[in-house]
């Protein structure tokens, strides 16, 4: 047996423990771009729980079972009427649940030191590889594959990407979680309402069979942790707010630890605590975010290692989250998609001779303008033309940053402790995929899981101005 190998050990279905009362939900103008996006893979390394593989196994399915309960959509189907419109059919068809072992893999290898790549053997921990959202025609909604190995245990999560996003995906999975800790009733109930402005007659033209994945998963790639501390992107926050500033200031913890109102992420659980800038000023929403100077850093130094024309347009893209833009706002739990992509371009030769800060104010000031009206103004642009989300890198030139360090990724604790580490499948990943997931210490740390082609990974681990702030 090869070291890194993962039997299936079993595979059953998980129904409801209630009947769902929720008959039906209409996908939505942000759900059907989705339809050609592969499932969301995202799950957690935890430690090894004090209780026996046959008991770990019995607590999981009956967690999920109570889970799925109150997120009665993940247990349907997809289908499409009439009229072409495409519903969530919550027929509590459940969804599939696989018991893997791999006893030869260990946290040792699982987290190696930061100069190595991510490790394989993760893509081996998620089920539906390569199923396009579509087929959730046929297919379940969801699946939970549940890893035993050596001295942890892995939870991996897939979920079909038009029927949630990032916000909803987590709900989920730290309700799963929830559930297996004993709660008797779950801390954040989905809000399934969808008289919402994404809510829409227009109807997205689809070929027979479904459509095609929109990126080639055949090039040669190499995936990696890139690991920012607080105090790294503080600095870089203040570079990129303070150009002219001589020597970068000393931050204490409490000046840390505090938190900007205008801040990109509004870090949203305990153990992953807040950032602040000891440089704030008068006027917060001029303010370029942590966040914002991150991916500009990134963006910047990926288009450096890329060797690009001077007059070639690159382009950063990030999805955001419209629930607090739109007036009156969504509910903070709505389930299902209710993201938008905001391009940022600029020639290659401007972005790589101007400094930190003017990256970082592209990127800010297309964030800051995307308020009520633009989110409306999307919509109907849509409406009138509506298309699948183009995932990829087109031109070789491309960023595409998903995730968020917002997200309580490390509120998963089913039971015997935080998880160790948060780690992806091999699905929506193309050379310039970036993830943005919390440091497992918290307190503001970010991991970036960079995607890119081999030379171009190379010359950034190459280039001292980005490596100087990851640790």
């Amino acid at each position: 047996m090869p070291s890194s190998s993962v039997v299936i050990v079993s595979k059953c279905t998980i129904y409801p423990d209630h009947n769902s009362p929720v008959k039906s939900l209409k996908l939505s103008v942000s759900d059907l771009p989705m339809l050609s996006c592969q499932y969301i893979q995202k799950g957690v390394l935890l430690p090894l729980p004090p209780i026996s593989s046959a008991d770990l196994i019995a607590l999981l399915k009956l967690s999920l079972s109570k889970t799925l309960s109150h997120f009665p959509p993940l247990a349907g189907r997809l289908q499409t009427d009439a009229h072409g419109h495409v519903h969530i059919i919550c027929n509590d068809s459940g969804v599939d649940f696989f018991h893997a072992k791999a006893p030869h893999l260990s946290t040792a290898a699982l987290l190696p030191p930061p100069d190595r790549d991510i490790p394989p053997a993760y893509r081996k921990f998620f089920q539906f590889d390569d199923t396009l959202s579509y087929a959730g025609h046929d297919k379940p909604l969801a699946a939970v594959q549940v890893t035993e190995l050596n001295d942890a245990v892995f939870v991996g999560c897939t979920v079909n990407h038009a029927v949630v996003d990032g916000t909803s995906f987590w709900n989920f999975f730290n309700t799963y979680a929830e559930m297996a800790r004993g709660a008797k009733k779950i801390s954040k109930s989905p809000d399934f309402c969808r008289e919402t402005v994404f809510n829409s007659r227009a109807v997205l033209a689809l070929p027979a069979g479904g459509p095609s994945v929109t990126f080639s998963g055949d090039e040669p790639v190499r995936e990696k942790i890139f690991h920012f501390s607080r105090e790294a992107i503080m600095k870089l926050k203040f570079r990129a707010n303070n150009p002219t500033g001589k020597l970068e200031p000393e931050f204490s913890d409490p000046e840390i630890l505090g938190k900007q109102s205008n801040d990109t992420w509004a870090v949203n659980c305990k153990s992953n605590g807040n950032l602040t800038s000891a440089f704030s000023k008068k006027n917060p929403a001029a303010e370029i975010s942590s966040f914002q100077s991150l991916c500009a850093h990134l963006w910047r130094s990926v288009t450096r290692a890329r060797n690009l024309n001077a007059k070639k347009t690159t382009t950063f893209r990030m999805a955001v989250n419209c629930r607090h833009r739109l007036e009156p706002r969504l509910q903070p739990l709505y389930f299902g998609n209710a993201i938008q992509s905001i391009p940022t371009t600029a020639a290659v030769g401007e972005l790589l001779s101007k400094d930190l800060g003017w990256a970082g104010d592209q990127l800010h000031r297309n964030v800051v303008a995307h308020d009520d009206g633009t989110v409306r103004s999307c919509v109907k642009e849509w409406e009138s033309n509506p298309r699948l989300f183009p995932l990829g890198n087109f031109d070789g030139a491309m960023i595409t940053m998903g995730s968020s360090p917002r997200f309580p990724m490390y509120d998963n604790d089913f039971g015997w402790g935080r998880p160790l580490a948060v780690r992806s499948g091999r699905a929506n990943k193309f050379d310039g995929k970036i993830s943005a997931f919390p440091g497992a210490e918290g307190n503001g740390s970010v991991d970036l899981e960079v995607v890119l082609a081999p030379e171009t990974m190379a010359g950034l681990e190459n280039d001292r101005e980005f490596m100087q702030y990851v640790s």
